[in-house]
C-alpha cells in the first residue's frame, strides 16, 4: 500500500516575504555590502582606466554540478501526499501520487555557505515538482530544505499549483532566502544532495519529467571590491540581443507585481529567450493588453513566485526558459567578467544580477538594491555592452543598450550578488570550456 503524508508549510522561524527590489540585497548583505534603495541619479562618467596593480582577489569557490538524460531515472509513484496550495482560493487539500529522484552526494571540496538549485522540467496535466536539498554540517546531516514548488503553467492555464518558494525554513544551521540556501554564521556544509519529488494528481497518468537538474554551491570571500579582470576572448564582440525596457510595462498586471521596476528579471529573460528565437507566439500572448513587448508580460506571468510575490526568483526564470522550444537554462555564479567573456565568445548572452548606489555605475541613471540585466558583448577596450531594461528609467526600448565601464560593472556584480548569472541556450549549443573548479 503506498504511504501517505501531508506537505507542511509550518515555518520553523518566522521570515518576512522578500519583495523583488530586495532580492539581491540579501546576497549583498551576506557579503557585507550595504546598498541604497532605488532612487534616480543623473549624469554619466568617463570610463575609468584599469588598475592592474591592485591586490589579487581572494579565492572565490564556486562549483556547479548537474545531471541529465539517463542520470535522471525516477522511481515509481509509490506514495501519496496531501497538499494545500496556500495561494489557491479554495484552501482544500489535493491528493497527489509521488515519485522521487535523488542525486548522488556531492562533495565540492570546500565548505559551502550558499547553494542555488536549477531544473528543467515539464509538468503536464496538473503535475508539479518540489526541489529539496540537504547536506552535512560538522558531521551531522541537516534536515531537508525546500528550494521550490514549481510547475510550468499558472492554475488558470492548467497548472497544478501556484508555483512558490517556501518561507520560514530557518534553523540553527541554515535558512532559505527565496531560492538560495544560506548557512548561518559559523556553519558550512561539506556536501550536499538534491531530492526532486514529482507529483501528479492522484489516480491520473500525467507525469512530470526532468531533463536537467543541478545546483551551484559557493563559498565567497567577504570583500567589497574586486580588481579589474583581464580582458578575455570576447573584446570587440556583440550579440544581437533584442532590447526591451521594463518601464514600458509600468502598471501592467498587478497580480504579477505591476510591471515596471519589479520586472527586470522577466524582461531580461525575455530578451535572451527571444534572441534564441524561442519566444512566445502571438497566439500565446493574445491575452496581453496593451500588446507592447507582450513577451515580457508573458514571461513575468510564467516565472512568478506567489510567496516571494515577485518575478525575480532566479531558478524560476531559467526553468521557464527551458520550457521554450529547444532551450535549457541554469543559474550559476561567475568569478569575473573574463569568465563572462567566454560565454559571449561562445555566442551565449548572460542575464546577471547587480546592485549599486549613486555613482557606482556611471551612465546607469539610477541606483538599485537589486536588478538584472543582459550582458550582450564587450567593446574592444573590454567594457561591458549591456541591455539594461531599466536604463535611465525611461520607458523606451531604444534606451536599453548601454556601455558600462568594466571595472565598475564587475564591482556592482561580483561582490554584490556573488556573480549570479542565468545561462540560457539551446540544448545542443556547446558551452565554453569550464575552469578547473567547474562553475558550469
Amino acid at each position: 500500500m503506498p504511504s501517505r503524508s501531508t506537505l507542511s508549510d509550518t515555518p520553523d522561524v518566522p521570515v518576512v516575504p522578500i519583495r523583488p527590489s530586495r532580492r539581491a540585497l540579501l546576497a549583498s548583505a551576506a557579503a557585507g555590502t550595504a546598498l541604497a534603495g532605488l532612487a534616480g541619479v543623473s549624469g554619466a562618467g568617463a570610463a575609468r582606466a584599469a588598475d592592474t596593480s591592485k591586490k589579487a582577489d581572494p579565492a572565490r569557490h564556486v562549483a556547479f554540478t548537474s545531471w541529465s538524460g539517463a542520470e535522471l531515472a525516477v522511481g515509481p509513484f509509490d506514495s501519496t501526499v496531501d497538499y494545500v496550495d496556500p495561494h489557491a482560493p479554495s484552501g482544500a487539500p489535493v491528493t497527489y501520487d509521488v515519485a522521487t529522484w535523488t542525486s548522488p552526494v556531492v562533495t565540492p571540496g570546500f565548505g559551502l555557505t550558499e547553494l542555488v538549485a536549477s531544473w528543467n522540467a515539464a509538468t503536464p496535466g496538473g503535475s508539479w515538482i518540489e526541489i529539496r536539498v540537504r547536506g552535512t554540517s560538522a558531521g551531522t546531516l541537516t534536515k531537508d530544505y525546500v528550494l521550490g514548488r514549481w510547475c510550468a503553467e499558472d492554475p488558470a492555464d492548467g497548472g497544478g499549483i501556484h508555483r512558490t518558494s517556501l518561507a520560514g525554513q530557518g534553523d540553527t544551521v541554515a535558512t532559505v532566502y527565496t531560492d538560495t540556501l544560506a548557512t548561518r554564521t559559523g556553519y558550512t556544509l561539506t556536501d550536499w544532495q538534491l531530492e526532486v519529488r514529482l507529483l501528479r494528481p492522484h489516480g491520473t497518468t500525467h507525469e512530470p519529467t526532468l531533463s536537467a537538474v543541478g545546483a551551484m554551491a559557493s563559498a565567497l570571500p567577504d570583500t567589497k571590491k574586486v580588481p579589474r579582470s583581464p580582458n578575455g576572448p570576447a573584446c570587440g564582440m556583440e550579440l544581437p540581443v533584442p532590447a526591451y525596457s521594463q518601464e514600458v510595462h509600468v502598471g501592467h498586471y498587478p497580480q504579477w507585481d505591476n510591471g515596471g521596476e519589479a520586472w527586470c528579471s522577466p524582461t531580461s529573460t525575455a530578451m535572451v529567450v527571444d534572441f534564441w528565437g524561442a519566444g512566445p507566439t502571438a497566439a500565446e500572448t493574445a491575452w496581453v493588453t496593451p500588446p507592447v513587448d507582450p513577451q515580457v508580460d508573458f514571461t513575468a506571468r510564467n516565472v512568478f513566485d506567489y510567496t516571494y510575490d515577485g518575478a525575480g526568483n532566479w531558478p524560476f526564470n531559467t526553468a521557464y526558459a527551458a520550457t521554450r522550444p529547444g532551450l535549457r537554462g541554469f543559474v550559476t555564479r561567475l568569478r569575473s567578467l573574463t569568465e563572462a567573456e567566454a560565454f559571449i565568445a561562445a555566442g551565449i548572452p548572460l542575464v546577471v544580477s547587480v546592485s549599486f548606489s549613486k555613482g557606482e555605475l556611471q551612465g546607469a541613471g539610477y541606483s538599485t538594491n537589486g536588478h538584472l540585466m543582459v550582458i550582450r558583448g564587450f567593446t574592444t577596450a573590454g567594457d561591458v555592452i549591456a541591455n539594461d531594461p531599466a536604463s535611465h528609467l525611461i520607458a523606451h526600448d531604444t534606451q536599453v543598450r548601454v556601455v558600462y565601464d568594466r571595472e565598475q560593472f564587475e564591482n556592482v556584480w561580483v561582490p554584490h550578488s556573488g556573480g549570479i548569472a542565468y545561462v540560457i541556450a539551446p540544448a545542443g549549443h556547446p558551452l565554453p570550456p569550464a575552469p578547473a573548479e567547474a562553475n558550469w
